[in-house]
């Protein structure tokens, strides 16, 4: 496998591992959950990912032929009027992710060394897909400590549980510790 095929195989990977983490959050949380803060000025989970969709539509609708900030894109509207119920958030949050996971099948050795804009400022396909790895990276991240604030002592982690390190290294390794 080569860099190109190797690369692009990773992020698919990691976006579908922290796609499938607000999944499982989502899937924890009852319908209200998704409109609460921690204080008046926090973000609730439905304005991170009313945020998240918008930035994904606009950055990745076109990936290849058209600047990553569209015109269209009212970024600041997306910090206002959340959704309204859990089922309309899960339903922008598919289109999003697929607008993503459709542009990164549309990338291939013919166009793997285009250039990307994003708001007008030059990238190469590895960079414009790396900053966009992050950014989703930070949120989903925001939305799974919400998520765990929420819930409390009834969370379900998604990762190993604390105080279990050694049961899971056990399973894996075979050892206490590898």
């Amino acid at each position: 496998m080569d860099f190109q095929e190797n690369y692009l195989s990773n992020v698919r990977f990691e976006f579908q591992r922290y796609k499938s983490m607000g999944d499982q959050t989502f899937a924890q949380i009852l319908d209200t959950d998704i409109h609460w803060k921690y204080s008046g000025s926090d973000n609730s989970i439905a304005i991170i990912v009313k945020h998240m969709v918008g930035n994904m539509l606009s950055r990745w609708t076109n990936f290849l032929t058209e600047d990553g900030e569209k015109i269209w894109r009212e970024r600041d509207l997306e910090f206002e009027n959340p959704y309204s119920e859990k089922a309309e958030m899960l339903v922008a949050w598919e289109k999003g992710w697929q607008c993503l996971f459709d542009a990164l099948d549309s990338i291939n050795s013919s166009n793997f060394e285009n250039k990307i804009k994003i708001r007008n400022e030059e990238h190469s396909i590895v960079e414009a897909i790396n900053r966009q790895l992050a950014h989703y990276a930070s949120h989903v991240g925001q939305i799974v400590f919400i998520g765990r604030m929420i819930k409390g002592l009834d969370w379900t982690s998604l990762s190993i549980p604390k105080g279990e390190s050694k049961a899971f290294n056990k399973k894996m390794f075979g050892t206490g510790k590898a």
